[in-house]
């Protein structure tokens, strides 16, 4: 337990001082193993486990799905989605809000990142709503909001990063967060309407004709047929989660420069310098997360934790629901991937003598922790919302509330109530 102690007092120090997280992480362990002595000390071990934290096959999934939204984004996706949806559904009363839920569904399938999905639509949207009369502290908190679903539908990364550090099968994770991502887009476009019940805009949209109409639907149907593509590759066994990010990439770059013609080499190149940068900002974490994951091993904190928590072993439902109170709480103040690298090799063998299913539990676990992505202080979804829709942060943080709200009542129903993610999977596989 001293061992412990210290390394969270000295991550917690690194951390409150402005050291990045992989690097916090990477300290710590270093430090750590000084007091644990002997080979543990030795660089070539510090080595060896740095590279074993991304020696994944899965892993590799996540630079491919990376670089197919850095594709998809620069080769005019965002404009025809919410083109398309803008046209069939921006007319009714209310509808630009409903753009925004649907566009961040469906972005959400080609990115897998809220974060980036929030930049790149909130530089669009927000101002569409802004200049149609929406208020504009509302618009901004819709987005933020929304933009929960983005982590949870197939390809997220977060789920990629989870069943390569549970080894759990990521087919299994995308298959069985289609429903639930289902769910969260049919929540908010019900909370969008509590919402906006007083003060809805009637968006006045021409009616283009019906020629210009099935032209716009037919631009957006390349976008949407991706994650179409994917999830029946991944369904039918033709092609691994993998190798799916490479067939994704592949699409993404025959729709940028073939079909829709947009994408210029200059773009290509920034692409894959943007997937570059934020696959190697993951694969780093995950390779300190092992260091640390390695040295807590070693230290015993696993035992630890299964006896805290053997109390709760009989009661499946009941040692979920701690751990993901603690787990919303850690959200608080670390961003989700660090959580999900930190935690997962800890929670896994408890879990698993509980005899929960680490499917369903990786779900679960991806929604409470992407719920800190829109709450302060750290809230990087609210943040991102609120430069690109220059709006005050606190006024995005009242206006998220009604979306943070009903989210926590869906991840509650998805605790107490399983079969509402078990029996879709089941239908799938």
């Amino acid at each position: 337990m001293r061992i412990l102690g210290a390394m969270s007092g000295w991550l917690i120090a690194a951390i409150a001082i402005g050291v990045p997280i992989a690097f916090a992480l990477l300290f710590a362990s270093v430090a750590s193993s000084f007091m644990i002595g002997g080979t543990a000390t030795e660089p070539a071990i510090i080595a060896a486990q740095l590279l074993r934290g991304t020696d994944s096959v899965s892993m590799m999934a996540l630079p491919f799905f990376i670089l197919t939204g850095e594709i998809m984004n620069r080769g005019g996706m965002t404009k025809r989605l919410i083109g398309m949806f803008n046209v069939s559904i921006g007319r009714v009363r209310g509808g630009l809000g409903y753009v925004v839920i649907l566009a961040t569904f469906m972005f959400g399938a080609l990115v897998g990142s809220a974060v980036a999905s929030t930049a790149a639509l909130g530089a669009i949207l927000i101002p569409m709503m802004a200049a149609a009369g929406y208020d504009r502290d509302k618009a901004a908190g819709l987005l933020a909001g929304t933009n929960m679903v983005v982590p949870i539908m197939p390809p997220s990364i977060p789920l990629i990063v989870y069943g390569a550090t549970a080894g759990v099968s990521i087919t299994q994770l995308f298959m069985g967060s289609i429903a639930p991502a289902i769910y969260l887009a049919i929540l908010m476009c019900g909370t969008w309407f509590w919402v906006s019940r007083k003060d809805a805009v009637q968006t006045d949209v021409p009616w283009p004709g019906w020629g210009q109409f099935f032209k716009l639907v037919g631009s957006g149907f390349w976008a949407i047929l991706l994650p179409v593509i994917i999830l029946v590759g991944l369904r039918s066994g033709v092609f691994t989660a993998t190798e799916a990010g490479v067939v994704a990439v592949v699409y993404a770059l025959f729709i940028g420069l073939v079909v829709y013609r947009e994408m210029k080499f200059d773009d290509l190149i920034s692409a894959f310098v943007a997937a570059a940068k934020m696959s190697a900002v993951v694969m780093f974490l995950a390779a300190t997360a092992q260091v640390a994951g390695y040295y807590m091993t070693i230290s015993g904190l696993p035992d630890v934790v299964a006896g805290i928590m053997e109390p709760l072993v009989d009661n499946p439902t009941m040692l979920v629901f701690v751990l993901m109170v603690f787990v919303f709480l850690l959200g608080l103040i670390l961003d989700v991937i660090p959580t999900i690298l930190i935690l997962t090799p800890l929670m896994v063998p408890v879990l698993q003598e509980a005899g929960v299913d680490l499917v369903w539990f990786g779900i679960v676990f991806t929604l409470a922790n992407v719920l800190g992505l829109i709450t302060p202080p750290v809230g990087p979804s609210l943040n991102v919302a609120s430069a690109v829709g220059k709006v005050k942060i606190e006024r995005v943080s009242i206006t998220v509330l009604p979306y943070l709200v009903t989210q926590l009542i869906l991840l509650l129903i998805f605790i107490f109530i399983p079969q509402t993610i078990t029996v879709p999977l089941g239908w799938l596989t």
